[in-house]
């Protein structure tokens, strides 16, 4: 019993970071249908952010909620200066400005940080564990359970009920119809660029928590979580990006547990195979979803 309540929690706190991932990156492939392949790079903007205040007096919740806010301010921007103006070419140009705003960031920091990864300081009560009832629970799980599932409710109350909320779901289903009731199409996807960068500043936060340093390519492994995540989940729904990320995160912990010592160094390769199992039998994912199909120009 001990060992299966261990397992949910682990597989609960990793599933919660890789389903904030995924959802960062639908918001705005859902009004945009791209994939921002720039998104990794928004993580590690926060991630850096968090390593320069880190010597500073301001305390960690504050240090924290400013790497929220330039991830954030950096996604708009992005999206102001490198997306804006392609929007109207062909889906092939927005990928490659995403590949090249990619790229631009992170041989940014490349040569105004360093190409080697830098430690956070991590609060020392993040890697405490807590007895309880026999039970070894990690502070950090319990600290990224209770985290991811405040934004989670937080983006809920958002979608469903506010105006800003039910407009970018109208946006995901019928672009054009909102744009014939006279809703500006820039301000409903900057709103969508903003609420990807405050998810990748929250699930950055955590990922770098996890591994306690930062590097330049600190956002390859969560951008690839991400997409897997949300193409086994439903790229047409922000419940399958959910869906998504908590079957992925418990299926690593799963492996983790279940391959033999030998064999844990192809647990990607095994992860894989079972993502293309389950896209064999469910094509369009584990949620069917309903944003429209059509890009905006």
């Amino acid at each position: 019993m001990d060992g299966v309540l261990q397992f949910i929690l682990n597989s609960l706190s990793l599933g919660s970071v890789y389903a904030l991932f995924a959802l960062g990156l639908i918001m705005v492939f859902g009004i945009l249908k791209l994939v921002n392949f720039a998104y990794g790079e928004l993580i590690m903007v926060a991630g850096y952010t968090w390593f320069v205040l880190q010597g500073t007096l301001l305390p960690l919740v504050v240090v924290v909620l400013v790497a929220i806010v330039v991830a954030a301010f950096t996604s708009v921007v992005t999206e102001r200066v490198a997306f804006r103006p392609v929007r109207s070419n062909s889906m092939n140009a927005m990928l490659i400005t995403s590949f090249a705003v990619s790229t631009l960031l992170q041989n940014s920091a490349l040569v105004f940080v360093s190409p080697r990864a830098r430690a956070v300081d991590v609060p020392v009560f993040f890697h405490t564990n807590i007895n309880l009832g026999g039970v070894q629970i990690s502070v950090s799980n319990v600290v990224v359970i209770l985290v991811s599932t405040l934004t989670l409710i937080g983006l809920l109350v958002l979608m469903q009920k506010t105006r800003l909320g039910i407009t970018l779901r109208a946006a995901a289903d019928d672009f054009r119809m909102l744009q014939l009731l006279g809703v500006r199409a820039d301000q409903v996807i900057v709103s969508a660029f903003a609420i990807s960068g405050v998810l990748a500043g929250i699930a950055g936060f955590l990922w770098i928590s996890r591994i306690g340093s930062v590097s330049p390519t600190v956002g390859m492994a969560p951008l690839l979580i991400a997409l897997i995540a949300i193409v086994v989940g439903g790229m047409n729904s922000l419940s399958g990006a959910i869906v998504g990320g908590f079957f992925l995160g418990t299926l690593t912990i799963a492996l983790q547990l279940l391959l033999p010592q030998d064999m844990l160094a192809f647990r990607d390769a095994v992860i894989f195979a079972v993502v293309i199992l389950v896209l064999v039998f469910r094509p369009q994912g584990i949620v069917k979803g309903r944003f429209a199909t059509e890009r905006i120009g």
